[in-house]
């Protein structure tokens, strides 16, 4: 979907401060940061939603990625978060599948 956010970013041609990239991912400073850490990993193929992606190595790397981000910001012991939000209900607005990675400060809303 060459017209998407989130494509644009990942082939570079919008401004965007990249802080991580691997062949199939971009990893951003999110524009508006709901925490002191807020990124977003992004894949650089488009899928709209998660449940249009059966990538199985693509949704790991995007994991491992979160802990290697945790361990060289040096949040692995603090703790952090991640979100995929999936669908309107879900509270996804841009569809692109993308993973939140959140961490500097105590974040409400335990899940268990």
């Amino acid at each position: 979907m060459s017209d998407c956010i989130f494509c644009v970013i990942g082939r570079k041609e919008a401004k965007a401060e990249v802080v991580h990239e691997s062949e199939r991912l971009v990893v951003v400073k999110d524009i508006n940061p709901q925490a002191p850490t807020h990124l977003l990993v992004i894949p650089k193929e488009h899928y709209a939603t998660l449940m249009d992606c059966d990538d199985r190595e693509l949704l790991s790397e995007m994991l491992e990625t979160a802990k290697a981000l945790a361990v060289k910001l040096g949040l692995d012991k603090r703790g952090f978060r991640t979100i995929i939000n999936t669908n309107e209900e879900g509270g996804q607005t841009v569809f692109h599948l993308h993973m939140h990675f959140m961490a500097g400060r105590p974040l409400l809303g335990r899940m268990g």
